[in-house]
């Protein structure tokens, strides 16, 4: 009989892209499939590890076969300082563009890492940001699978209109077009496009390289679960030409409360103060808001924010990330985050709000009871995190391919209702008072407030998603049934590459 050391454990390479965004559902994912059984092994830089190595540590104890192994990141070769890659001052232009440069020479030292390591990795997972892996895998014939960071209809979205072009036919920015080919009616507009879109510049020409990275890895494996968008994920496969696992949500690996808080930065707020301030709070009463870690908001809309929320007089927490202000002469941006004079005494004397400011434990503040409506920046871990815990939500996109997720939330799963935001932000470029106060308490007022037929059935609808995500991530989910085929896979290919057919 053949021995263990024979057959030894299916190991997994993990490799994250550096910011939070990227980061923090690559750890779950990798946390997801030691759970089943695979040696996983995460790979990034020494600054990330601290972020992360608590809930590591938990899974180790528990028997998972996980860890770290460490690239050093070439920070002060671009002047940066060390530890910047997952702080939130460096999204702004210059930084974000140094930063970006310093990860692209990752290269070697992960080329050397896996060429050392005996034996080879049975597969590498690899964040869609980094094409340039496919050169190393090639190399050493090693399966490189895309982790994608967003759902498949972003996707089906951008195919679209690279291939159709149909924003390069309207005469307007402001002009409805219909994007092509779809299995649903979607209306884009071009102030709604990013610019790498609507002109070729050079992030253009790299997403380029990731498209052509992506068509031709060994498949993509999805944050999401089929249910959610089965006629996408369809399209993505079959017509796309993607293979395709959705193997989400992968927020649900977190089941305790302490894994829920420890994820990544620490948050700014005592998770108990948090859930005791949601416990006084009747059922689907408040608000939450949170724009994720990009700062995209003016001090001038946030003003406007938080006269809208004291107007809409509903109970709140509102997380405010770091916000940029340009004003100053030199146009730098500089870090501010004013309110209305008095505003934070009013709602902490009333008990109408509570904010953080920094980092939240998101997780245990949407699944709470308490919480009926999440406002965000239509990011995709905001909404497969939204759609998990059953919150209908307001969408305020601002950037990247958050417009298209904005309609996959309106016009397809039909769980929100929209601020009406429609101009999409560049990071160099100085973001606008997009939204007045009398808009924001409109909107809230809406979905927190109204009992109108279509808010109705928004709640019902996110309910049911949410109970779908849960059966799609247990044991004989569909989620589930994907990252044990997956592993399936990976074992098939060792047997034919050793002989054993």
């Amino acid at each position: 009989m053949d021995s263990q050391a024979d057959h030894p454990k299916l190991e997994i390479f993990f490799f994250p892209y550096i910011l939070g965004g990227h980061l923090i559902p690559m750890i779950d994912l990798a946390r997801l499939f030691s759970s089943h059984g695979v040696k996983a092994t995460i790979v990034t830089t020494p600054h990330n590890v601290l972020l992360f190595q608590n809930p590591i540590l938990r899974d180790q104890q528990l028997g998972h076969a996980i860890s770290f192994v460490t690239l050093n990141f070439p920070a002060e070769e671009f002047g940066l300082p060390n530890g910047c890659e997952n702080e939130l001052t460096t999204t702004n232009g210059d930084m974000f563009t140094k930063l970006f440069m310093a990860a692209m020479k990752l290269q070697d030292p992960l080329r050397k890492l896996l060429s050392e390591t005996k034996p080879k990795p049975d597969c590498l997972v690899s964040d869609r940001l980094y094409p340039w892996t496919a050169n190393v895998t090639d190399g050493l014939g090693i399966p490189r699978i895309v982790f994608d960071g967003s759902g498949c209809f972003s996707h089906c979205v951008e195919e679209s209109l690279r291939v159709y072009a149909p924003h390069e036919r309207v005469v307007s920015e402001t002009e409805a077009f219909v994007v092509p080919g779809l299995p649903n009616k979607i209306e884009l507009k071009r102030s709604m496009l990013p610019d790498y879109v609507k002109s070729q510049n050079v992030f253009s020409h790299f997403l380029n390289e990731a498209l052509e990275g992506e068509i031709n890895s060994d498949g993509v494996v999805v944050n999401s679960f089929y249910e959610l968008e089965q006629a996408y994920a369809d399209f993505f496969q079959k017509e796309m030409k993607r293979k395709t696992w959705h193997v989400g949500p992968v927020s649900l690996n977190n089941r305790s409360i302490i894994d829920k808080v420890e994820r990544g930065i620490k948050t700014s707020i005592d998770e108990y103060s948090c859930l005791s301030w949601l416990d006084s709070r009747e059922p689907n009463s408040v608000l939450y808001i949170s724009f994720g870690s990009m700062p995209r908001i003016t001090s001038a809309q946030l003003l406007e924010i938080a006269h809208g929320l004291e107007a809409s007089d509903h109970p709140f927490i509102w997380v405010i990330g770091r916000i940029l202000d340009y004003s100053s002469k030199d146009k730098q941006q500089v870090e501010m985050a004013l309110l209305p004079v008095g505003f934070e005494e009013r709602i902490s004397k009333s008990q109408r709000g509570l904010i953080i400011r920094g980092w939240a434990p998101q997780l245990l503040i949407l699944e709470h009871p308490a919480v009926g409506g999440y406002m965000n920046h239509c990011g995709w871990n905001s909404i497969i995190e939204g759609v998990t815990a059953g919150v209908p939500m307001i969408t305020w996109p601002f950037s990247s391919e958050q417009f298209y997720n904005e309609r996959f939330i309106l016009n397809i799963i039909k769980v929100g209702v929209s601020m009406g935001n429609e101009h999409w932000v560049p990071l160099k470029e100085l973001p606008r008072v997009t939204i007045k106060s009398d808009k924001v308490a409109s909107v809230v007022n809406r979905l927190m407030g109204s009992e109108e037929t279509e808010v109705v059935q928004m709640r019902k609808t996110a309910a049911e998603f949410r109970d779908k995500a849960m059966q799609a991530f247990q044991e004989g989910g569909s989620s589930y049934n994907n990252v044990d085929a997956f592993i399936q896979e990976l074992k098939s290919r060792r047997k034919v590459q050793n002989g054993h057919l």
